[in-house]
């Protein structure tokens, strides 16, 4: 290519080395394209030179010209011109009479100088050969090598005439010929005549591979036939064997076996007992020994133990595995059959043939986890033989338990005021599955402000502390959820049940004050009512039962008055005199029946004897002076019954009869109306309720108190 145009294009081409062979010819197409073709010249010979090697040179026309060129490289290929040619015409061969059958008599060797298949060379017999001649002689047609192939007997041809051609493809045959010279030895060789003690079957002796050593195999008798020479005798090949003199006789040879054979490990043995004489010659009598299989070998199991995992659930059937056992023996006596031990379960089928191991049912985890059972695997033998394997199969859990609370309802009875965080009580759940399947995490549903529950001992705690008074129970629901996937839960019902603390006095509602006073007729019969104190305690059972007594007296004659220790009421004991008129003023000890301490509030009950009430402001002065009481050292018969009940009206007294509708109200309401009562008199008049606050200093040992033994103030009615 050039990519000049016109005169400055390619002009001409020219070869720098001709060889004599090759020239150029150039042709020009119509639109002036020059094309160089290869011309050549003489005759190839590729025996001669196979390549050539040249340079094409292409010159354009430009001024001054330029040139280029590339190396022309000329490969002769082989065509098959040549034939096969033997050195020589003839060769001379001399075999004597003894050769040994295989012994090269000679070799043939034609040349071809083509390559490859074109050279290939077949060599084979002229049809002129006789038959016998081709029978003792064999020629090898690829290697041209010539061997005996028979015995040579006294009957055969002294000389032998044999034409050998050399065949190439497409080729007139190279001939060669070769006279093979047979000089006869005249002798006799030595004898060797077996005499067999074993089962001897055309030439094979047959032994069973558990025969004892020293089992003699056959007598053999070696002679000379001329009677001239000594003969000696020995075995020939590998195997436990020996063939040694038998003492008795001359010229015997006993045969036997060495050592304990195994069919599994060779079955087949090839020997041959040798006799020469003392002029070398020698004879050979080649014996076969096949060993036959006993069932001397034992199925092996690949694994003595063999474990294997399945998930519970499983399907019916389930394939387990395939059990492999092998047996070295030949024929039946290593065909294996499997079969399951005694101590397998019914529900383990194994085929006997193939040893395939399943599950005909579900297997459940919980129920049993693990499995430990015998195969067997028997050959066909006679006896049968048979080794055991052991089976282990481990049953995976699954996440098919949901967790399970020991009880579907929980039940705690808690001191009321238990500290915080205090532990309640162990929720017990379990989940019969395992590992993370089996992993429980409780929580609180409701009321998870007030209870926690801690994961990892089951065990319910208040935040806070509890107060029976403000609620008395609890109902909760807790859920314990496994690890599973998916998640699998369950629910109980938990019941905290507050157990009463004698932390509550008996809180006095009427009288409301101590400074609150009632007027007694004088003509009030004796055993009449006059008044009462009523009380109510927020605590249950023995600390809310409530018993009424007078510890202290003041006025012309208290004792006309009695309580009663069971419902508070106050009636008049004796017919009231003329001296008794005036103020009687009785402190009234208010008790419950609580553990371990009984709590209690004491309470001024004033009751003025006269027609009428003309001077009230003279009644007050005389409430505010502190009486000098005489405490009675008596307690109290305690009442059976809680005090929670409605007010007994006095008919005479209107203010009465208006207490008495109040207390059939909520307790909880009356009690915030007294404080609230107390805190509105407190702001308007400091100096008149410290005035009306009665603390009476009390010669005997006793605590006067309201909630917590502490005086309270009752505002009047």
């Amino acid at each position: 290519m050039d990519p000049d145009v016109g005169t400055n294009g390619v002009q001409t081409y020219r070869l720098l080395d001709y060889h004599r062979m090759f020239t150029l010819d150039v042709e020009e197409n119509e639109n002036g394209e020059r094309t160089p073709y290869l011309i050549v010249m003489g005759l190839l010979d590729r025996e001669t030179q196979d390549q050539y090697v040249s340079i094409i040179i292409a010159e354009d026309g430009g001024s001054p010209p330029l040139l280029g060129s590339a190396t022309l490289t000329i490969g002769i290929s082989d065509i098959n011109d040549n034939c096969p040619l033997f050195a020589d015409s003839q060769i001379n061969v001399t075999v004597y009479g003894n050769a040994t059958v295989g012994t090269p008599v000679a070799a043939v060797q034609a040349v071809d100088i083509d390559l490859g298949t074109n050279a290939q060379i077949a060599y084979s017999y002229s049809q002129k050969v006789p038959q016998a001649s081709k029978d003792l002689f064999h020629l090898d047609e690829t290697t041209g090598v010539i061997k005996l192939s028979s015995k040579i007997g006294g009957s055969v041809l002294q000389t032998h005439k044999l034409t050998i051609l050399a065949n190439g493809p497409g080729c007139i045959p190279a001939v060669i010929t070769a006279l093979v010279s047979i000089i006869k030895v005249i002798f006799r060789p030595p004898e060797i005549v077996p005499r067999y003690i074993a089962n001897e079957i055309d030439g094979i002796v047959y032994l069973k591979e558990l025969e004892p050593v020293n089992t003699p195999i056959a007598f053999f008798t070696v002679r000379d036939p001329e009677g001239k020479y000594k003969v000696n005798c020995y075995l020939d090949g590998e195997g436990p064997f020996r063939l040694s003199p038998y003492k008795p006789y001359n010229n015997e040879y006993l045969l036997e076996t060495t050592k304990p054979m195994d069919y599994e490990l060779q079955q087949f043995f090839e020997i041959a007992v040798v006799a020469w004489n003392s002029e070398g010659f020698h004879v050979k009598k080649m014996i076969k020994v096949q060993l036959l299989d006993d069932n001397d070998n034992t199925p092996v199991f690949l694994q003595p133990l063999i474990e294997l995992t399945i998930e519970e659930n499983n399907a019916p059937h389930a394939f387990l595995t395939k059990l492999c056992a092998t047996d070295a023996d030949s024929g039946e006596r290593g065909q294996v059959s499997y079969f399951l031990g005694h101590d397998a379960p019914s529900y383990f089928a194994l085929d006997s043939v193939t040893g395939i191991l399943t599950v005909s049912t579900q297997l459940d985890r919980e129920e049993k986890e693990k499995y430990r059972y015998t195969v067997r695997a028997v050959d066909m033998g006679k006896p049968p033989r048979e080794s055991v394997a052991t089976v282990a199969l481990t049953v995976l859990d699954k996440n098919d338990n949901s967790p399970r609370f020991i009880n579907k309802d929980f039940s705690f009875f808690v001191p009321e005021n238990f500290p915080g965080y205090g532990e309640i009580g162990v929720i017990s759940v379990t989940d019969a599955d395992a590992g993370r399947n089996g992993w429980v995490a409780l929580s609180v549903l409701n009321q998870s402000d007030i209870f926690v529950i801690d994961t990892g001992k089951g065990m319910l705690r208040a935040k806070v502390s509890l107060d029976r008074e403000q609620q008395s129970s609890y109902t909760l629901w807790v859920e314990a959820v496994d690890g599973g996937e998916p998640a699998l839960s369950s629910t109980a019902k938990i019941t905290i049940l507050l157990l009463d603390i004698n932390d509550n006095p008996p809180l006095v509602l009427f009288p409301q004050s101590n400074m609150s006073y009632l007027l007694v007729l004088p003509s009030t019969l004796p055993g009449s009512p006059v008044t009462e104190v009523y009380a109510v305690d927020k605590d249950t059972g023995m600390n809310a039962v409530i018993a009424y007594s007078i510890i202290g007296r003041r006025g012309p004659r208290p004792e006309s008055f009695r309580i009663d220790p069971k419902t508070g009421n106050i009636t008049l004991e004796e017919a009231l005199l003329q001296t008794d008129y005036g103020l009687h003023r009785l402190l009234v000890k208010v008790s419950d029946h609580g553990y371990p301490e009984p709590l209690y509030s004491t309470v001024m009950v004033n009751l003025f004897v006269n027609d009428t009430v003309s001077n009230e402001s003279y009644i007050e002065s005389l409430l505010r002076k502190e009486p000098d009481i005489n405490i009675e050292e008596k307690e109290p018969q305690i009442s059976i019954e809680p005090t929670h009940r409605k007010v007994e009206s006095v008919s005479c007294v209107p203010t009465l009869v208006a207490l008495s509708v109040i207390s059939l109200g909520s307790i909880t309401l009356v009690t915030g109306m007294g404080i609230y009562i107390c805190l509105r008199k407190g702001k308007k008049h400091p100096r008149e309720d410290e005035s009306l606050e009665v603390q009476i200093p009390l010669k005997g040992k006793i605590d006067l108190h309201m909630r917590e033994r502490k005086p309270m103030d009752i505002s009047n009615i």
